[in-house]
């Protein structure tokens, strides 16, 4: 049996600190609007006289109707940033106001399945509270745990709530700067104003239109079953809204899993035969002999901390180089210095298995100084190095 995702229809539909929810009754009682409740509190009311024109005037320049009658905030983990889609009636397709940038990913992709885990949920949800006095400055409460989530997660602690916030920082919520909640906000407060009481929040692990980021899914999910079906429908989902800019009608089956009606057919994936890869030359000697132990070890210019300066520099320069979804690194790599002082025959021992990145490491290396060669009885003789660097992108 398949149960349709439909949020249950409440009074109110935003959750406030206890105490505050009382007056939330009366202030709709005495038809107050939603805007001008939250202008009560002052933060919402900072953020209002701070971003609101400038808001208007980024919608006109985009040719968008102010403010949004309906909003919809999808999110990718993988790619850490997070849009904002508008448009003023039902029928008309979603058209992107803006992209934000997310501060920190806690977790890994996949999604949240137990309180404690630092994940950050994927799926289908909704904003379910508006919080003008978050201790992450301003913040907006997704529907976590959904009927999706109840069914897969761990019955007695699934977990609870989880933020879009401010200040930057995350537990396992998804974080944004103070700059930005105050316009998300602003958006969302006129949404629900114009009637928008669901605002939808999708969450996916990737961007599934960049290679880079299907690639690391796939790595990640090829012995995992389990999450590669989830990743499939959330695939459906992103594709449907790609194809449409509208909504998919999303299911939920009785074991949790998301379906997702009238799915876009899946173009069949072009075949990439693998080029046979030439290997590069790199700078190598025929050595004779290679001292096993010496009287003296070969000095490099500048001595030890001349060296350790060396290796640094080399590190932060070959950050950017990393494979795909590497972000640290600890490279062993092993080179002769020849009893004239040249560095040579450059060989990468440990480290990435990645032959692209270990050619760009030795040809960096190959541009060191000489040193002052290793001596055995007064005598320079070839010595063998073997150095681990530490490459770690910011």
């Amino acid at each position: 049996m398949k149960k349709l995702i439909i949020p249950v229809l409440v009074s109110l539909l935003f959750i406030l600190p206890a105490g505050a929810q009382t007056s939330v009754r009366n202030a709709a009682l005495t038809s107050t609007s939603f805007i001008d409740y939250q202008k009560t509190f002052t933060r919402p009311d900072e953020s209002f006289k701070r971003k609101e024109d400038t808001l208007q005037k980024q919608f006109a320049a985009k040719k968008l109707k102010w403010p949004a009658n309906y909003i919809y905030i999808r999110s990718f983990k993988y790619d850490s940033n997070m849009e904002v889609w508008v448009k003023d009636e039902m029928n008309e397709p979603f058209k992107l106001f803006k992209t934000y940038k997310v501060c920190a990913l806690a977790g890994t992709l996949g999604p949240k399945r137990l309180e404690g885990d630092y994940q950050v949920p994927e799926g289908f949800y909704y904003i379910n509270e508006f919080n003008p006095k978050s201790q992450y400055y301003l913040s907006l409460g997704i529907n976590y745990p959904n009927v999706s989530d109840q069914i897969l997660s761990d019955s007695l602690r699934p977990g609870s709530a989880i933020y879009i916030h401010g200040s930057c920082v995350t537990v396992g919520c998804i974080p944004i700067t103070d700059q930005q909640i105050d316009e998300l906000y602003i958006l969302a407060a006129h949404a629900k104003n114009q009637g928008q009481d669901y605002i939808p929040v999708h969450i996916f692990p990737v961007r599934f239109n960049v290679q880079r980021s299907v690639n690391y899914l796939n790595n990640l999910s090829k012995d995992d079953p389990t999450l590669k079906r989830f990743a499939n429908r959330m695939e459906d989902a992103f594709d449907y809204f790609e194809k449409y800019k509208q909504l998919p009608v999303i299911m939920i089956n009785d074991k949790g899993e998301y379906i997702v009606n009238n799915v876009p057919e899946k173009k069949a994936p072009v075949e990439v035969k693998p080029v046979k890869r030439e290997p590069m030359q790199h700078r190598t000697r025929v050595i004779a002999t290679v001292a096993e132990s010496v009287h003296q070890w070969p000095q490099f210019q500048g001595g030890a901390d001349g060296y350790t300066k060396y290796l640094d520099k080399l590190g932060k320069d070959m950050a950017s180089k990393l494979p795909e979804g590497v972000k640290k690194s600890y490279v062993q790599v092993e080179f002769i210095v020849d009893k004239d002082g040249v560095p040579t025959n450059f060989k990468v021992l440990k480290g990435p298995k990645d032959e692209d990145f270990a050619d760009l490491l030795i040809i960096e290396m190959e541009k060191m100084p000489e040193w002052k060669p290793a001596l055995l009885n007064d005598k320079p003789v070839a010595k063998k190095m073997v150095q681990t660097i530490t490459i770690e992108a910011d």
